[in-house]
Formats: structure tokens, sequence, C-alpha cells
């Protein structure tokens, strides 16, 4: 068993140290960590994340390989005041890692779709001669837009009016969920599920909904849905006072125009009446005036 490596009030990473080496065969080095189940990282697509890396009190690390399927990175600490050598080897992840001291956490920019996944950290102590390994595993979700919310309704003669609402986020990815949130006299009724459908009469209690969509890195709300509008009924009072309202306007606008009409055409039929004596009055004279041999006054 090994002794010594863990302090009283010392405060254990997230790597374990096994009771009994397990030996790595070729090497007189240690390995430890190789049962820890990974760490849960969760990354935002676009933005950045950092993996981070614990190292044991009092030791010094001789180089620390970072693996994500394949080598990423090695680290060399620099010596009495020496830089750390750094050797990015997955053209990949070039111009996009960062190694943050003073434990060497591996800090990825501009995170992409391709970089979730099983990440290793091991870490190999120089002092007590033994490699420990940190595992992760990362998952990507992107942020989530506001929820577009689709309604049906149907109005069955006298009955209720049946809605069905229905939210979705665009480009949503996995692990999204929705749910519909009620409110009514001040309290709120939540019901899980992207579609929610109720019933509602014009005469009930004034309902309103909001759609609520999450995933583990973002949560949206949609705005607020009233039922009212989508279920307009006939014969409710105030409904019906809008409908004969709108018929009245229409009626109205209706007689304005023909009335407009009308004085056009009697306005034309006075004009034309008043030209007509006269035009009959200048025939005359003309034809008195080539009987007589005189000219044209209109040539004057």
């Amino acid at each position: 068993p090994l002794e010594g490596l863990e302090t009283e009030g010392q405060s254990p990473g997230p790597y374990v140290i096994q009771p009994q080496q397990k030996r790595h065969q070729g090497s007189d080095k240690g390995y430890s960590g190789d049962d820890v189940d990974p760490e849960e990282v969760l990354a935002v697509l676009q933005e950045s994340i950092t993996l981070p890396l614990e190292i044991p009190s009092g030791e010094e690390v001789e180089d620390i390989i970072w693996s994500s399927r394949i080598r990423l990175a090695t680290v060399v600490p620099g010596k009495e005041g020496h830089p750390d050598t750094i050797t990015v080897t997955n053209s990949r992840y070039q111009g996009r890692v960062s190694f943050l001291g003073p434990s060497y956490s591996l800090h990825i920019s501009n995170v992409t779709w391709e970089d979730s996944g099983s990440y290793e950290a091991q870490v190999n102590l120089r002092t007590s001669q033994i490699s420990t390994t940190q595992r992760y595993n990362l998952r990507v979700y992107r942020r989530l837009s506001e929820p577009q919310i689709t309604v049906n309704f149907e109005i069955s003669g006298e009955g209720p009016c049946n809605m069905s609402l229905t939210c979705s986020v665009e480009k949503a990815g996995l692990d999204v969920t929705y749910s519909w949130i009620s409110r009514e006299d001040g309290a709120d009724t939540a019901r899980e599920g992207s579609v929610f459908s109720t019933s509602w009469r014009p005469r009930d209690n004034a309902l309103s909904y909001t759609c609520r969509a999450g995933n583990p890195v973002s949560n949206v709300s949609s705005r607020l849905i009233p039922a009212g509008p989508f279920c307009a009924d006939p014969g409710y009072p105030l409904e019906k006072t809008s409908t004969s309202f709108c018929l009245l306007a229409k009626g109205l606008l209706l007689l304005l125009l023909l009335v407009i009409l009308a004085v056009g055409l009697w306005y034309i039929r006075v004009q034309t009446r008043c030209k007509t004596p006269r035009m009959k009055t200048l025939r005359r004279n003309r034809m008195k005036l080539r009987k007589k041999g005189k000219p044209d006054p209109s040539w004057a």
C-alpha cells in the first residue's frame, strides 16, 4: 500500500490513488485513476470551456499528456524560470487551446460540435514516480433561441373552443425539455411536453399560456399566449357588439361612396346642360353670317 500521498485535512482531487499500484508493462511508474468515472463537463457552442486539472500538493510534474481519442498536446513544465514547452499534436485544436496555470488545465476556445467526447489528462509525477489519470466527458450544446408557438383551434357550435398549442425551438439539438405554464388567479400551473391541449369558453376565466424550453446550458420562454383572441364566440356579447360595429362601419362607408358618386354624376350633367344652349346659339350665328357673306366672328 502507498503511504504519505494524502495528508490529514487535504481535500482529494478528482483522481484516486489506488491502495495497490497498477504497474504499466515495461515501466516502473505506478498508475492511478484508471477506475474513476469521467467528469461531466458542459460547453456552449462557439464559446469557451476549461477542463480543470488538479495536481497533488507537493508533487513535481514531469509532463502532462492531454488526449481526446488521439493525443492532443503535451506540456512539459519549465524549470528554474524557463518557459514551459507546449506541443499541440492535433491540428484540429491548433490556435484554439491554451493551458492555464498553475495546474495546466485545458482551455478550449470557439468550441465546435466535433469537440464533444471523451478527454484524458495523464499527469506524470517526478517526485512519487507515479502517473495519475483524470478523465472528462465533454458535451456541447447550443444556446436556445426564443420558442415559436403554433396555435390550432376548433369551435364546434355552442360547445367549447378546443385549442392545441405546439412549442418548438429552431435548431434545438439534443436534451431539450419543454413545459407549458398557465396562469390563473395569480397561481402558475406547469405541464410537461411540447404540445399542450385545452378547451376554453369565452365566459370562462381568461387564461394565458407560456412555453418554456431548456437544455443543460440555457432556459428560454415564449411570449404570453392568451386564449381569448383565438376562441372568438359569435354568441358572446363582447364579440357580438364588435361584429355589429364592424358591419355598421362598412354600411356607412358604402353609403358615403354612393353619395359621392351621385353628386359627381349630377355635377357632370349640370355642366353638360349649361354648355348645350351656348353651342346652339353659336351655330345659329355662324349660319346667319354665312348667308350674309360676312366673315365668321370666330376668326376675329
